[in-house]
């Protein structure tokens, strides 16, 4: 008791602080949006050049055909060709003094031991070096499979491959896309067949080493990263090239077949006579 009453009682302590739980869901960001805003826009520019290209009387399935291989060739040029452009011109010099490699950046090597990119021991090259927005856009995808923010041999070999003949190969795929559809139908199923090999292929050839291996190299563990970047836009790569196999091999067996049946009736022709 005091002179003026009872002491007022003290204030309950504060409740615990909720422990810190490390962010395990996707970090999105402007990147984030921005990239994939750049695939749909690639979509929408293959889509709008159809419009534009191709007759009103086109089918269904050319028009189809015409849109993926152009996004496809656009998808090539433009954002594997950037990170080519990464992997040859941003590059980052290694740390020559103690000092220099107290502040040096993280770093992770995708060569074999005393085997250096373009020869250089002295430089690190790659996305993660760099801070232009297509720098940013492979570090993006990087956070899914970490090879493609470096020079990883497999890789780097496969996507010259991929920019310089299957770009170049689908936009002439395109072109024969935009002739009359009664004309060259099997000469355009020949170059399909030969892209449409090449790009399974290719996938085939980017993740059979992480899967031997255990993935050391893949983020499995973030929903975004597995089912979005790497099963998504990767399998998009595998479903419609498996559907231009078959409908290649229907519309060769339908050739064959009427060339079959003519020669039959020149056959029977002669046989008359």
């Amino acid at each position: 008791m005091s002179f003026w009453g009872r002491k007022p009682a003290p204030p309950p302590p504060p409740p615990p602080a909720p422990p810190v739980v490390a962010a395990t869901g996707p970090q999105i960001d402007a990147t984030t949006v921005v990239s994939l805003l750049g695939v749909l826009a690639l979509l929408g520019g293959a889509y709008g050049a159809s419009i534009k290209i191709l007759p009103l009387t086109t089918t269904l399935k050319t028009r189809i055909l015409f849109v993926w291989h152009l996004f496809d060739a656009l998808i090539h040029f433009v954002f594997e060709g950037s990170f080519l452009w990464n992997c040859f011109f941003v590059a980052y010099a290694l740390p020559t003094s103690f000092t220099a490699q107290a502040q040096a950046k993280k770093v992770t090597l995708f060569t074999p031991p005393d085997v250096y990119w373009l020869g250089r021991q002295d430089l690190l090259y790659g996305a993660n070096y760099g801070s232009t927005p297509f720098s940013r856009l492979w570090q993006e995808y990087a956070k899914a499979d970490r090879r493609w923010g470096g020079t990883d041999l497999t890789v780097v070999s496969l996507e010259l491959l991929t920019v310089f003949v299957a770009g170049p190969l689908a936009l002439w795929i395109c072109y024969l896309l935009s002739k009359d559809e009664k004309k060259g139908g099997l000469r355009k199923w020949f170059w399909m067949i030969v892209l449409a090999t090449a790009e399974i292929y290719g996938g085939w050839m980017t993740f059979a080493p992480e899967w031997l291996t255990g993935s050391p190299n893949l983020d499995t563990s973030n929903w975004m990263y597995l089912y979005l970047y790497l099963l998504f836009f990767n399998g998009l790569w595998v479903v419609f090239p498996g559907w231009i196999l078959w409908e290649a091999y229907r519309a060769i067996s339908a050739g064959m077949s009427q060339a079959e049946m003519v020669d039959l009736v020149n056959y029977l022709g002669k046989k008359d006579d």
